[in-house]
């Protein structure tokens, strides 16, 4: 566990002085920011900071932006990003940002899908998280201390070498950060089994906005309310979860089958909706949505993909009763360990090996623009042949190696039924049959070419409406989308927030501005 050190400016040394001058007064805040931060004479920090003047500044500052749509001239930079090694350059940050007047990105993994942990359209510094990676792993209590700049890939390999028969609900893609996947709630194959990440963390250690180091007992239960699912980075610095591990036997079993709309895909997904929410909860199906084109004719294929906490021969009884039009074989389903399940989900070979997910950059990022849906009821068939129509619009011949466009539909249900809506921000529980990622990507470069793709997905958005929730139409907030609203870096307004606060939180987003108004008065974060 990290020692809450207590602040002390003259822990923090920096030696790059040349500063920017974008204008006078981002270079007067920029000044005294390095001035605050220069008392002292630490060189583990010497190398922390960095500046648009140092040759390294654009290296660290693209290494975690993941969406390319932000990697323009016309995006704002920041003045500074500080890589802090220690906890006490995490408070100086904090300290000496606030008080010359620069907002602070904190960034962990740089996943998020708007960019917002690592742009804005005032004077800012990224806080890169990324030196906090440390994974303490407790077999014996069943609980890992887990810093915020650890990737889910990290810890799911630290787990597997300490144990296989423990695992952690969280997410598939394994370079997203611990930070900020925690923040929005995080959720993964183990959710209809476990819940969230933020229902299985114990304790947190967060910096505040005066600079105090806190864990769960020091930030009062409000805080870590808050904490666990309502954006972190609106309330504090996470510096490191305790999390719950929980329990998993030591041969699971897997399958990825898919079908064209020719093949029966129609039928198969409008009973997907009735079995994958009301299964058991060691199973989590889900069924990925994509245009293809096959033999130079357009359809849609439907891939189900399948996890379930059990062997084989006790799979197969289940889903020949519940779900036969699946024609699930033998052949179809792989046994494997927890861990090496993670790398199957995240579309890696089935024995490619877990060291795999240590590596932080395996995929070249991509230009894409994502949203998010939630399904109560059973959407009909007639409605399906619409929604195909929808899809296949996305994209024509000349697109296939261009762009990609899915909908990915995860089931809810299980313990997911369970726990109640006001048990932590995150509040899409009972009564939800399935979450909707529309997600599209693409490669060609220019405005125009990211201008179209978003204005075609956002008419297919529309067209969903008639399908998915309603008053509010709830979305997910680790597919953050700022589509459905937003407020300036500098200016929050409550009429406004509750809109689309609504939409992310329901009816906790009132205690969730309760909170802030509180621990963050001045809404420095």
């Amino acid at each position: 566990m990290l020692n809450p050190n207590c602040f002390n400016f003259l822990t923090l040394f920096i030696s790059l002085v040349s500063l920017p001058s974008p204008t006078i007064s981002q270079s007067s805040s920029l000044t005294n920011f390095l001035h605050c931060l220069h008392y002292g004479s630490d060189p583990i920090v010497s190398q922390s900071i960095y500046i648009a003047s140092n040759p390294a500044f654009q290296t660290i500052l693209q290494a975690r932006i993941k969406n390319r749509r932000f990697l323009n001239p016309e995006t704002l930079k920041p003045v500074a990003i500080v890589v802090p090694t220690r906890i006490d350059h995490v408070q100086g940050t904090v300290i000496c940002a606030k008080d010359n007047g620069l907002q602070i990105r904190i960034r962990s993994g740089g996943h998020d899908y708007e960019g917002l942990s690592y742009r804005s359209n005032v004077t800012f510094i990224i806080l890169d998280m990324s030196n906090f990676r440390s994974i303490d792993i407790d077999v014996k209590t069943e609980t890992a201390w887990v810093q915020s700049g650890a990737t889910l890939g990290e810890l799911y390999y630290h787990i597997a070498n300490k144990t296989n028969m423990h695992g952690f609900p969280s997410g598939v893609c394994p370079t997203v950060g611990i930070g900020g996947h925690f923040s929005g709630g995080g959720f993964g194959n183990l959710m209809r089994k476990y819940g969230l990440s933020v229902d299985n963390i114990l304790d947190i250690i967060a910096v505040d906005a005066l600079g105090n180091v806190h864990d769960r007992a020091s930030m009062g239960e409000d805080l870590f309310w808050a904490i666990r699912g309502g954006g972190a980075a609106s309330f504090a610095v996470v510096v490191s979860y305790k999390i719950k591990l929980v329990r998993v036997p030591n041969k699971v079993t897997v399958f990825r089958k898919g079908f064209t709309l020719e093949q029966g895909a129609t039928d198969l997904v409008h009973k997907w909706q009735q079995v994958a929410p009301n299964i058991n909860e060691e199973f989590f199906i889900r069924v990925k949505l994509e245009p293809s084109f096959i033999n130079g004719n357009q359809t849609v294929t439907a891939t189900f993909i399948g996890f379930f906490l059990g062997r084989r021969e006790k799979l197969l009884p289940i889903i020949s009763k519940t779900f036969p039009e699946l024609n699930l074989t033998q052949q179809d389903c792989h046994e494997m360990r927890w861990v090496e399940t993670t790398l199957f989900w995240a579309g890696f070979p089935i024995g490619t090996p877990i060291e795999t997910l240590l590596n932080r950059t395996v995929w070249t990022p991509l230009f894409f623009k994502n949203k998010s849906d939630y399904v109560k009821n059973v959407i009909p068939k007639e409605s399906l042949n619409k929604i195909w129509k929808m899809t296949m619009a996305m994209m024509n011949r000349n697109d296939i190696n261009k762009t990609r466009f899915d909908l990915e539909c995860s089931p809810y249900g299980g313990k997911m039924n369970v726990i109640p809506e006001s048990n932590t921000p995150f509040p899409h529980r009972k009564g939800n049959l399935f979450l909707i990622q529309y997600a599209f990507s693409w490669i060609d470069e220019g405005s125009n070419v990211s201008f179209n793709n978003i204005k075609k997905l956002r008419k297919l958005y529309d067209g969903m409406a008639p399908y998915v929730s309603k008053d509010p139409r709830e979305c997910f907030l680790n597919y953050r989308d700022l589509d459905i609203g937003s407020s300036r870096s500098n200016e929050t307004s409550f009429d406004d927030a509750k809109i689309y606060g609504r939409k992310y939180f329901k009816d906790n987003y009132t205690r969730l501005t309760k909170v802030k108004a509180s621990v963050d008065p001045n809404n420095f974060f």
